[in-house]
């Protein structure tokens, strides 16, 4: 390996480093890492009868300089090619650490004044539940928050989970997250 292709190794290293950052958590009291997601947080249609009720999440430890929060969840193993996007909400106040089981609702009555969420892949903006092709191997619900540099992201109100997570990116800290399961 050539000094310049190590430096450049190095540097994406420390990149992936500093994304991460030291002490930056994401916890839930009912979605928890590695176990099955309740029927609480299953979607209600497409064959599921789950309640559709997003999770209660908290996190800490934020890098300085953070602005505003972002939150995701994302199913990576949808037969999409592409995932699927169960919930993006945007422009997170810096000073909210948690949001209430239920905050994902289509009014987003349990957001902070000034967030956004985003249109899912159901179509909609709001928290959508798991609900896997029946028979089909558990899928993994990823949740994850953003600490961001910026105070809010110019996202248009219909713009698309993939627009969202090309701003949150460009915009990113530090991220914490935890995966959930769910098969049926």
């Amino acid at each position: 390996m050539t000094r310049a292709s190590w430096i450049l190794v190095s540097a994406f290293a420390l990149a992936g480093a500093q994304a991460h950052a030291a002490g930056f958590t994401l916890t839930s009291p009912t979605a928890k890492p590695g176990a099955k997601l309740p029927d609480t947080h299953v979607f209600n249609g497409f064959g599921c009868s789950g309640k559709n009720i997003s999770p209660a999440l908290k996190w800490s430890g934020a890098p300085k300089g953070t602005k505003s929060f972002a939150v995701t969840v994302y199913d990576p193993d949808a037969p999409t090619g592409s995932g699927w996007w169960h919930w993006v909400v945007i422009n997170l106040p810096a000073t909210t650490t948690e949001l209430p089981e239920g905050a994902g609702d289509k009014e987003g009555k349990g957001l902070p004044a000034g967030a956004m969420q985003m249109r899912t892949d159901f179509g909609a903006p709001g928290f959508g539940g798991a609900c896997p092709p029946k028979g089909d191997k558990p899928h993994r619900y990823i949740f994850t928050v953003y600490a961001l540099k910026t105070d809010k992201l110019d996202v248009p109100a219909d713009g698309t989970a993939a627009l969202a997570g090309f701003m949150i990116n460009g915009n990113k800290l530090a991220s914490a997250t935890f995966t959930s399961k769910y098969g049926r």
